[in-house]
């Protein structure tokens, strides 16, 4: 008989028998079903090796996990991004749904300069390629779509007229010339007001525009153009739309700065001129002088063998102001002046502005047809429908013929000065036109832009390359690490240039009321040259009243508004002084640019100049032991104001500074002293050894803070 331990021994082989044979018929038939599951997870093939037999409970938790082994996930598609030819910076980013700032990191490490990129920027092809790679994408091609060219849906001036319907028209006369000549007196006379009165420190700052009616019946359209050197496109514009200039010239001053511009807008558009020359009830009058000076920039008067009329006038007491009249009159009808009063018509704005209680305001010129309430204009890229038309004097106009000035209310937007005005047939034609327009100039911008950039980006890869032909005899690892090294160089310096600006800076927001007042102050401050003392940064300029958009600008950038005519309320002024921002008004151009001017000084750091405030002569030299050391003592006279201990000296010897520094001591009868005042006599040392010698000079120099002025002169 067996025993009960080999019997027991025989049970558990049987059973361990029969669970392997279950675990191999289950390897069996996983390897069949997903013979990719055990290479995924990483574990020996159970088909292709038995291996060692496992304990039973084992065997069920492997046999177990096996069953619930999760599915791997197939490997995903890349992300498709659709490009096209001269992508922005911003489009490419947001057509992978990124942000700008992912683009600039795929492209760190290449030829292509950061700095110059905007969010507007058009990238090369490649680059667009790069990025996508880069990012982990896919690109494709956007679908081509052949664009048919616009249509031309631009105005044009009309044909010349025909000679038939042209009608007699009064004669559009400016007076141009130096600043203070008497130009608006001599308006004032003409007609009979006060409107130097009314100008702000008595000059004009504007283009006025007035139509005048003399005792015998005749009209004349006079432009009065600032003569002041800030006006010069005011007074070109005058000369481009007038038909006679008036050149006033004081006779006490003679031909000035802007005498001479004057004559040369007159030339360039080719109109004659008539000398006034003003002023002549002064003692120191002298018309000879101005018609002799006159003659070297080519204007010859009658009295000198040429043609041009040259008239005495006195504005302020109205001496000879008839004959003045009659001369151009007279100019007038030999010239055969004549318009088209019928048809759309056609002007020039002389100036524009925005009214409080009008709106865009514009005052213009008419040259051709005949302005009537209702009729739709266009002028650059803005247009109106005619709502109200006022003359010189603010009273509603019904109509408006060739020769006449107006103020036009009802522009959508406020037209630059010196745009040419075009009636068209409709509002839905004038929109045509405007947006034809605004299309052209953003065409001509895109393509500067581009060939600001592609100039840029060339200018780049030349240093690029020329960079690496420097590195081309280093091994490949030595190359990749000095261009490492370079990039991280210039990536470092980069912030830092950003904080550490070369100076203060001063940024300023303009206002003016009207268009031609500020042209006028932004083309002075473009002749802005002192930017190695103080940058200026015009942040913003506009026509109108100071706004609330106005002073958060302001806050924003620490800037100053500086308002030239205009006004801010009270609550504005309130919320400007609360906010801690600067609100310069001014109705003299040259005392805005004076204030100006003041406040850059205002932002440079004192200057430390030396000055002498005591001098004193060597008499005799000797040395005077101190502890193991010989200290050389020179033996003064004070000749001139005093030395004082705490101050810096200078040793000069025969006009050359030997030395400069402090004083080791200072004594008067072998007594210390803090000064020493004029005519007496003192010993002193140097806080370096320095051989003195008799006649040697001993300055006693001052450190003295100088508040910097601006080096920027504009001219006036």
């Amino acid at each position: 008989m067996m025993s009960v331990k080999v019997l027991l021994g025989l049970e558990r082989a049987l059973r361990f028998s029969h669970a392997l044979i279950q675990l191999r018929a289950l390897r069996r038939l996983d390897a069949r079903r997903t013979p990719w599951r055990a290479a995924a997870s990483g574990l020996p093939s159970l088909a292709a090796s038995p291996g060692p037999p496992f304990p039973c409970h084992h065997s069920r938790r492997l046999a177990k996990g096996l069953k619930r082994d999760p599915k791997v996930k197939p490997k995903q598609e890349k992300q498709e991004v659709e490009i096209r030819q001269r992508m922005t910076v911003s489009e490419l980013a947001r057509a992978m749904g990124k942000d700008i700032d992912h683009v600039y990191e795929a492209l760190l490490h290449t030829s292509i300069n950061l700095d110059s990129l905007e969010p507007d920027s058009r990238l090369q092809d490649h680059w667009i390629k790069e990025v996508v790679k880069k990012s982990g994408m896919k690109f494709k091609w956007a679908t081509l779509t052949v664009e048919k060219d616009r249509e031309n849906k631009d105005v044009e001036r009309r044909p010349p007229p025909d000679p038939a319907v042209l009608v007699s028209r009064p004669p559009v006369v400016t007076i141009m010339g130096h600043v203070d000549h008497g130009k608006t007196t001599l308006l004032d006379s003409l007609r009979k007001t006060q409107v130097a009165a009314m100008e702000a420190g008595g000059i004009t700052q504007h283009i006025g525009a007035f139509l005048v009616q003399l005792p015998s019946g005749e009209k004349i359209t006079f432009l009065d153009t600032p003569g002041h050197a800030a006006f010069s496109a005011m007074r070109a514009r005058g000369a481009l739309v007038t038909d006679i200039v008036i050149l006033v010239v004081a006779a006490d001053d003679g031909v000035m700065k802007q005498t001479v511009e004057s004559i040369e807008h007159a030339k360039k558009a080719k109109v004659p001129i008539i000398v006034a020359v003003n002023k002549c009830d002064k003692k120191d009058a002298d018309p000879d002088r101005v018609k002799q000076e006159l003659l070297a920039h080519d204007v010859v008067c009658e009295e000198l063998g040429g043609e041009v009329q040259a008239i005495h006038v006195s504005a302020l007491k109205g001496e000879n102001l008839m004959q003045l009249a009659e001369a151009t009159v007279t100019l007038a009808e030999v010239m055969e002046l004549k318009g088209d009063p019928t048809g759309f018509a056609e002007g020039t704005v002389i100036e524009s502005r925005t009214d409080k209680g009008k709106g865009p305001v514009s005052t213009a010129i008419i040259q051709r047809g005949t302005l009537k309430k209702g009729c739709v204009l266009v002028a650059g890229t803005s247009w109106a429908k005619v709502r109200f038309m006022f003359d010189e004097n603010n009273r509603v106009a019904n109509e408006a013929g060739p020769g006449a000035a107006v103020e036009i209310v009802g522009w959508k937007e406020l037209p630059a000065a010196g745009e040419e005005i075009l009636e068209v047939e409709s509002e839905q034609r004038a929109r045509e036109v405007v947006e034809w327009r605004t299309f052209v100039e953003e065409q001509e911008k895109m393509q500067a832009d581009w060939q600001v950039i592609e100039s840029k980006q060339q200018e780049h890869d030349d240093a690029y390359r020329k960079e690496r032909e420097g590195l081309a005899h280093l091994s490949w690892r030595k190359r990749r690490m000095a261009l490492h090294s370079a990039n991280k160089h210039r990536m470092g310096s980069r912030p830092s240039e950003k904080a550490s600006p070369t100076g203060p800076t001063l940024s300023v927001i303009v206002k003016g009321d009207v268009d031609g007042s500020v042209e006028a102050i932004m083309n002075i401050l473009e002749s802005y040259d002192a930017d190695e003392q103080c940058q200026l940064d015009v942040v913003h300029c506009a026509v109108g009243d100071i706004s609330e958009n106005d002073i958060a600008l302001a806050e924003t950038f620490s800037g100053v508004i500086y308002g030239f005519n205009v006004k801010a309320n009270k609550a504005i002024q309130q919320k400007a002084s609360k906010l801690g921002v600067q609100l310069k008004m001014h109705k003299i151009i040259y005392k805005l640019i004076d204030d100006l001017k003041e406040e850059l000084s205002s932002r440079l750091p004192p200057t430390v100049k030396q000055h002498i405030i005591g001098e004193a002569t060597v008499l005799a030299t000797f040395e005077v032991t101190m502890g193991k050391k010989k200290v050389p003592v020179a033996g003064c006279r004070v000749k001139k104001g005093e030395l004082d201990k705490k101050m810096n000296f200078r040793l000069v010897r025969n006009e050359e500074v030997l030395w400069e520094g402090l004083l080791t001591s200072l004594k008067h009868m072998k007594n210390d002293v803090q000064t020493v005042k004029n005519g007496m006599e003192c010993g002193l040392s140097l806080d370096k050894n320095v051989n003195f010698m008799p006649g040697d000079e001993i300055l006693c120099l001052e450190d003295v803070k100088v508040e910097q002025k601006t080096s920027w002169d504009p001219g006036f």
